[in-house]
């Protein structure tokens, strides 16, 4: 791998795990494909949902608010998800086994009990830079390489945004799962090829 690139690890946490709270099919298997392609890179990345008690992404904060119920917020539509990733609990920990070793930077994301973020790089509002663009491009990175939970949430976002702000743009498929409602994860495939994000496996990297 080449200085200027970077791989982003998205949301690998206890809680969207298979026992988690917020459960993404077989998401433990990005594991050990994460492990193996985090060393061909300089800059590592990990992003964590981050979230207050009485975030707004929790059906919890809302009257009579069901689980995937779609309402409006300030900012948009916002699907109401069970509590999760809550901060400083276990379930907001990055996911036993991930050798964070390399990590070069930690984005936290969510922390606002106001604005929800899926994308690593800007938040639900659209306009709210987590900051993570600003610090790849100090340090010269112009590439990055997106994996992690979940594939058509998540991870799409953060790769959408990544174009977006300039960065040359990659998904490890075989490093990501996701949650598929309705097909959501071919979906959200189709959509980042037709945005010039190149697709490609652990195995193209090495």
């Amino acid at each position: 791998m080449k200085k200027n690139q970077a791989l982003v690890v998205v949301d690998v946490q206890n809680d969207f795990l298979e026992k988690g709270a917020l459960p993404v099919p077989v998401a433990s298997e990005v594991v050990p494909v994460i492990n193996k392609i985090a060393p061909l890179f300089d800059t590592v990345v990990f992003t964590q949902d981050w979230h207050p008690q009485n975030h707004i992404s929790f059906a919890s904060q809302h009257e009579g608010g069901r689980v995937y119920e779609l309402v409006d917020v300030s900012y948009g539509k916002q699907v109401l998800w069970p509590d999760h990733c809550v901060q400083e609990t276990v379930g907001s920990e990055l996911a036993p086994g991930l050798d964070t070793s390399r990590c070069a930077l930690n984005i936290k994301k969510g922390t606002n009990p106001e604005l929800d973020s899926y994308s690593a790089f800007i938040e639900a509002d659209r306009s709210t830079l987590t900051g993570l663009a600003e610090q790849l491009k100090e340090r010269g990175i112009d590439e990055v390489f997106v994996c992690g939970l979940a594939t058509d949430f998540c991870v799409y976002w953060s790769a959408l945004d990544a174009v977006k702000l300039g960065f040359k743009t990659n998904l490890v498929e075989d490093a990501c799962r996701g949650i598929d409602i309705d097909g959501s994860i071919q979906k959200a495939i189709e959509d980042m090829k037709a945005r010039g994000i190149h697709i490609l496996t652990s195995a193209e990297l090495s």
